[in-house]
Parts: C-alpha cells; sequence; structure tokens
C-alpha cells in the first residue's frame, strides 16, 4: 500500500490538528518520498456534506463540505492499495450520523481509548459521539455520583470535547433524568428522592434542584445545546414514592409533567433536549410494550407532548424495513422529526453480535433514507457488565457510516473503507463472532443470541442449558475457530489492534474444552465409571490453565481500555468460575479413589428449561442466572 504525504503548509487550518493526531498514530502510512502519494485538500461550499476526490498533479485532491467529509475521504484513501487511482464523490445522506458507547456498566473508557475511537469514527464519516453516563461524571457537592465508578472530571470531557472538534465531531451529554438511576438511588443520601426501582420521583422540588444540577454540570464541558436527557423505561413511575406523597395518577400525566420541568431547566441554560421514545409507547400499549402494533394514544395526550423536545426512536431488533418505516411514522405522528437510534449489539456479548448488527442496521438505515430521516446514531451498550471488547463493535459502526455515504453498502468498498479507517481485517473481525454464529444456528444474520457467554459462565455442576445445547456438539468448531484467530492475531500485517482477536480466541480455546464437559460428567458418575472420572480430571486441569489464561488477557485488556474501576465485577465472575472448577476436581477426584459413592448434583439428570428444540431459539441470559439455578443474584 503507497503511503501519503501531506504537504502540512497548504493544509486548511481547519485539518492541521486532527490529520496531525491521525498522521501520528499510522506514520509508515503517512510519509515523503518517490512512492507517496501527495493529498491535497480544498474547501467547498454544500449544503450538505460532500466530498470528492480526483487526480491532480501527479497525487489526489480532496474537496470537501464538512470537516468530517475530509476525514471520511482520508479513511478511504488509507484503504485503497493505490490511492493514486482514487476518483469517487460521496454525497451524506444523513446531517447527523454518529455512536452512542455505553459508559454507566462498569466500562468507563480511558480518555486515550475514547481519542482512539474518535480518530476511527472520523476516518468512517460519522460526525457525532455520545458517552451515555447515568451518574459517571462528576456533579459538584454530590461524592456520590459515580463513586468508585470511575466518573469523569469535567477537565477529562471537556479535553474530549475539544480533541472531537478536530476531527469534525460534535459531542453532547447523554444522561438520565428519571429512570436507570439505580447507581446514584442505591445509596442512603438519595433515599428520599426515589419512586420505584432506579426512577426519580417526580413532582418533588428537591429532585428538580438536584436535576438543574445534573444537567448544568453534565452540558458545561461541550460546545454544543444538544443534551439526551433519557427517560426510558422508567419502569413502575408513579408507583412508589411518587404514590406516597402525591397519590394516584396517570403515568401519562407524571410523564408529561416532569418532562415539562426538565424541559424549562434545560431552556434556562440555552439547551435543546431529546429524549428516549419508549415511554409514551409503552404507556399506551397494554402490554406496555415499545413496539405494541396496537399501540394509541388521545390526540389530548399528544397535544401536551412538547414540540421542542426530540424524540428518539430506538430500535436494534426487527429485521424488517417495513416495520422501522412505519414507526417512523408513528414517532412523526407525535409532532416532531425524531431521531434513529440503531445499535451494534456489544451488549451481553462478549464479542459484538456482528451478523444480527448487520441485518438489524441494513433494514433499519435504508427505511430512514427512504422516510427522509436526516439523523441517526448507533448505540453500543454495555448491559450485564461490558464484557464485550468495545473495539469488537467497529465493524458494525463501518458498516453503518457505509449506509451514511450511499444508497447501498458495497461490500468490496466497506472491507477497503475498515482496512483504511481501523487498519484491520474485516472479516478476521467478523470471524470473531462465530464465538456465538455456531453451526446448528441457520441463519446468525437473524439471531442475537450470547451463546459463547452462556457457555462460558454456565456453571460447571449444573449447566441447566446443556438439554438446549448439547446437540450442537461445538468442540471441534470452538478448536477450529480458537487456532484461526490466533493466526489473525498474530498476522505481521494485521494492523493496530490485531493483538485483541487473542481475546475471543482464548474464549473459544475454553469453549472447546468446557462445551459438553458436564454431560461426560454426569455420565461417568452415573455409570460409577471411576477410570472415566480419572480421565476426566485432566480435561479439568486443562480447562482451569486456560480459563486462567482467558482471565489475564481479558484483564490485560480491560485495564489498557477501561479504567480499573468496574473490573471487579468482571473478575469476580473468573474467580467465581475458578473457584467451581476447583471443587469440580477435588470431588471428581475423591470420587474417581472410590471416596465418594456419588456427586449428587453430577448425578441428577437436566430436563429442557425452554419449550422448543431449536438452540437458536435460546434467549439472551445474564450472568446472575447462569451462575446457579437458585433465584439469587
Amino acid at each position: 500500500m503507497r503511503p501519503l504525504s501531506i504537504d502540512f503548509r497548504a493544509l486548511p487550518e481547519e485539518l492541521r490538528p486532527g490529520l496531525a493526531e491521525i498522521a501520528a498514530e499510522r506514520p509508515a502510512r503517512f510519509k515523503a518520498g518517490k512512492d507517496a502519494v501527495l493529498v491535497c485538500f480544498a474547501k467547498i461550499s454544500s449544503r450538505t456534506g460532500r466530498l470528492t476526490v480526483h487526480a491532480n498533479r501527479g497525487g489526489v485532491e480532496v474537496r470537501y463540505a464538512r470537516l468530517v467529509d475530509a476525514f471520511r475521504a482520508l479513511g478511504r484513501l488509507l484503504g485503497m492499495d493505490d490511492p493514486a487511482k482514487a476518483a469517487f464523490e460521496e454525497t451524506a445522506r444523513f446531517d447527523l450520523l454518529g455512536a452512542m458507547v455505553d459508559v454507566s456498566r462498569n466500562g468507563v473508557l480511558r480518555p486515550e481509548t475514547a481519542k482512539l475511537l474518535l480518530r476511527r469514527f472520523a476516518l468512517m464519516g460519522l460526525n457525532t459521539l455520545l458517552l451515555y453516563s447515568e451518574d459517571t461524571y462528576e456533579v459538584p457537592d454530590e461524592p456520590f455520583f459515580g463513586y468508585l465508578r470511575g466518573r469523569y472530571s469535567n477537565a477529562e470531557l471537556r479535553a474530549l470535547d475539544a480533541y472531537a472538534a478536530t476531527l469534525g465531531i460534535e459531542m453532547f451529554p447523554c444522561i438520565q433524568t428519571l429512570g436507570h438511576l439505580e447507581q446514584i438511588l442505591q445509596w442512603p443520601a438519595y433515599a428520599k428522592l426515589k419512586d420505584a426501582g432506579g426512577v426519580l420521583i417526580a413532582g418533588d422540588e428537591a429532585t428538580y434542584a438536584l436535576l438543574e444540577k445534573m444537567i448544568r454540570t453534565a452540558s458545561a464541558p461541550f460546545r454544543s445545546k444538544r443534551i439526551h436527557i433519557g427517560m426510558d423505561e422508567a419502569h413502575g413511575i408513579g408507583t412508589g414514592g411518587y404514590k406516597q406523597k402525591f397519590g394516584e395518577k396517570d403515568p401519562f400525566v407524571i410523564l408529561n409533567s416532569h418532562l415539562d420541568r426538565v424541559r424549562k431547566i434545560c431552556q434556562s441554560l440555552g439547551l435543546k433536549p431529546m429524549i428516549w421514545s419508549d415511554m409514551y409507547f409503552r404507556l399506551g400499549s397494554k402490554s406496555h410494550d415499545y413496539y405494541d402494533k396496537d399501540w394509541s394514544i388521545t390526540p389530548e395526550i399528544v397535544a401536551r407532548i412538547p414540540k421542542d423536545v426530540q424524540l428518539v426512536y430506538w430500535d436494534y431488533y426487527h429485521l424488517e424495513q417495513s416495520f422501522y418505516e412505519e414507526w417512523i411514522e408513528r414517532h412523526r405522528k407525535l409532532g416532531s422529526e425524531p431521531l434513529m437510534a440503531g445499535g451494534v449489539w456489544t451488549w451481553n456479548h462478549l464479542w459484538a453480535a456482528l451478523p444480527f448488527s448487520f441485518a438489524t442496521t441494513e433494514a433499519c438505515l435504508r427505511a430512514c433514507k427512504v422516510k427522509g430521516l436526516r439523523e441517526a446514531f448507533a448505540t453500543m451498550w454495555g448491559d450485564d457488565g461490558m464484557e464485550c471488547d468495545v473495539l469488537s463493535a467497529l465493524p458494525g459502526a463501518q458498516f453503518f457510516a457505509e449506509h451514511g455515504y450511499a444508497d447501498r453498502v458495497d461490500q468490496k468498498l466497506l472491507r477497503e473503507n475498515f482496512r483504511g479507517s481501523c487498519d484491520g481485517d474485516f472479516d478476521a473481525w467478523c470471524q470473531a463472532s462465530e464465538l456465538d454464529s455456531v453451526p446448528g444456528i441457520a441463519h446468525p444474520e437473524r439471531n442475537s443470541n450470547n451463546l459463547s457467554k452462556l457457555l462460558l459462565w454456565s456453571d460447571p455442576f449444573y449447566s441447566p442449558l446443556d438439554p438446549h445445547t448439547n446437540k450442537l456438539k461445538l468442540n471441534a468448531h470452538y478448536a477450529t475457530l480458537a487456532k484461526t484467530l490466533v493466526k489473525f492475531a498474530k498476522a505481521k500485517n494485521g494492523g493496530l489492534f490485531v493483538a485483541r482477536l487473542n481475546y475471543p480466541a482464548q474464549i473459544a480455546k475454553v469453549l472447546s474444552i468446557k462445551f459438553g464437559l458436564r454431560e461426560k460428567l454426569h455420565q461417568a458418575v452415573r455409570r460409577k465409571d471411576r477410570k472415566k472420572a480419572k480421565a476426566l480430571l485432566n480435561e479439568i486441569a486443562v480447562l482451569r490453565s486456560e480459563t486462567e489464561k482467558l482471565w489475564k488477557i481479558h484483564r490485560t485488556m480491560w485495564l489498557a481500555t477501561y479504567k480499573p474501576y468496574g473490573w471487579e465485577v468482571i473478575e469476580q465472575r473468573y474467580g467465581g468460575l475458578q473457584a467451581r472448577l476447583e471443587t469440580l476436581a477435588e470431588r471428581l477426584k475423591a470420587f474417581a479413589a472410590g471416596k465418594l459413592d456419588t456427586i449428587e448434583e453430577l448425578a441428577e439428570p437436566l430436563v429442557p428449561i425452554f419449550p422448543f428444540d431449536d438452540p437458536a431459539q435460546i434467549p439472551n441470559i445474564n450472568h446472575d442466572r447462569l451462575k446457579t439455578p437458585s433465584f439469587i443474584k
């Protein structure tokens, strides 16, 4: 691949800081010499995002409308074998196209990791980044905000905002102002502000005093006047502390009244708020379902929904373009133009569920373009502890970005552009998703299962999902996947982050041993086959050793990616698994030696949990339901 030569003396001033950061990260791709391709940049006037690249005096000229368009063009050039032959133009299909990264479920990105993502996103052509923060930002005189959870300082966020601006990326706060506030409401200091679960008491003056302080602080580091104030999934609103204080009221009335108060706080600070839209849809559904086709609310309620608060339609579940089109129109009937929030499935997984992410993004963004929606971002949630490597989402982010500059995604160009923006092999990163996209699941692009997580954390004595998964026979699949990913991880031309593939490789290696182990143990104990039990002790010893390696690989990666806070949650999972494997080894050793007549837990037969035979139907399950059959969190 030919390097690029940039004449910084002739470079537009606005491009210099960001381009210098990218060039410093990849010095081999930016250097002068006879093989280098000279790249020149020129600003053009355009009402929408636009870029053109064509040959010019022995090099190429990039003409761009927005700062991010220049970086998008640069990302494309970096992915080409011979950028001197570049000739293309693109027009942005969206005015806002970005990503939202969850920094509230243990994984609080180190500022340097956030900057790394900003550089990747700029080269993709994404122009917005939100850091979803329930409590992980400092609030003056509120020491329990982000307490021992790695909260960002005002200075850290201000520095990130300034850095993003040099790359043409807008950042703005993404917080919560009603529900999803379990992290602060767990503390006695906020007990009087709790309605039900993680929901604040609406209507209470003390609530609005706190919210004013939260909104003022959260917005202060950012130059943008936008703010996402959350308000999704406020389950039980009005049923707890609110009911005791104010009596029973219609949840619609409570929600609208609360939104009006928070909206006025935003207005007083010159901010333009947006909220997740699901509560308006849930409250209009008899089943409290966000996607209920029988949903209806009265014209009187619609009239009371403030039109200067943007609704964010989040949906990363549906595979039919027609569904997204219908729900976009339903949002518009509420009186304003929505913002679309799709998703790259990082949550509740060990590696991003990329096939399903591509399928839902395809349906979602094609619908947005058909309906003329101009704003969209991809969410990357961290539910159940953020065990997933956030960088595993990068192919999904690239796919999202490609939709932002074309009617349809060109698969060859997608891979080329990923090489340019992320210095990586698109297919290698996608192959790691075979941790979940396994043989026996016919259409992984239609399935968001987290099978590898279920298999990893399932208690080795019980493995309650075995009746559903054993028929898959996955030992050979995982052994082959481990070898393939290790080979990718060692590739000399694999790129900046290729070593991260050691993480999914080691997961696959552990699963190649652990899969089906409980069934073999069960048979040995039931048949009182002490010779077989002794042989299985060797397998358990190897499994314990490989699990320890996985824990250390994951720990190294985590501490380099996130602040250390939150790792204790994941580490306790590894510790629990290792302790159970040690106990298993001790009890099996005693059985093999004839000191135990049986091992009760292993002798007990398992029964199917779900009323189906197809493993593809197994739902996503959290860690707390895998570590024990008892309903104890």
